[in-house]
C-alpha cells in the first residue's frame, strides 16, 4: 500500500518550501539533467533567473500555487532541462527543484530551446505534496 498522508501534513510539507526560500528566492533554470539531490551543486549552464515574489505563493490543501514570479531575459542559450527554488540568485542553497520540458514536467513550456536575450516568462506553477 502507498502512504497516505493528512491533508494538513502534505499542506505544510508544501508551506515549508516557501518558508525555507525565504524573502529573495528565485526560480533558477539550468541544461541538462538535475543533481541527484538538492544538496549537491547545480549542474548544466544556467539559462534565467526569474525573481519570485515574497512569500513565493500560498499553500492549500497539499498544494503550493506561486505567486507572480517576474519575467527575465535569459541569459544564455540552451535547451532547459530543470528548474531550482533557491534562497537567491546566487543558487548555493536549493529548496526544491525538478523537470522542465513540453509536457508531463514539473514546469513546462511551450518550447524548451531558450535563446539568450529572449523574455522567459512562467505564466503559472504549482508544486504538489505526495501521499494524497
Amino acid at each position: 500500500m502507498t502512504i497516505q498522508y493528512s491533508t494538513t501534513h502534505r499542506t505544510n510539507n508544501v508551506a515549508d518550501i516557501s518558508t525555507q526560500a525565504g524573502t529573495t528566492a528565485y526560480l533558477l533554470i539550468y541544461t541538462g539533467a538535475a543533481p541527484a539531490n538538492c544538496a549537491a551543486s547545480a549542474t548544466g549552464t544556467l539559462l534565467a533567473s526569474l525573481p519570485m515574489s515574497n512569500p513565493i505563493g500560498t499553500t492549500s490543501s497539499g498544494v503550493l500555487t506561486m505567486s507572480a514570479i517576474t519575467s527575465e531575459a535569459a541569459s544564455a542559450t540552451g535547451t532547459a532541462g530543470y528548474w531550482r527554488i533557491c534562497t537567491s540568485s546566487a543558487g548555493t542553497t536549493c529548496v526544491a527543484q525538478g523537470t522542465v520540458g513540453t509536457s508531463g514536467a514539473d514546469l513546462n513550456f511551450p518550447s524548451v530551446s531558450f535563446t539568450s536575450g529572449e523574455t522567459i516568462s512562467v505564466s503559472s506553477f504549482t508544486i504538489t505534496a505526495n501521499g494524497a
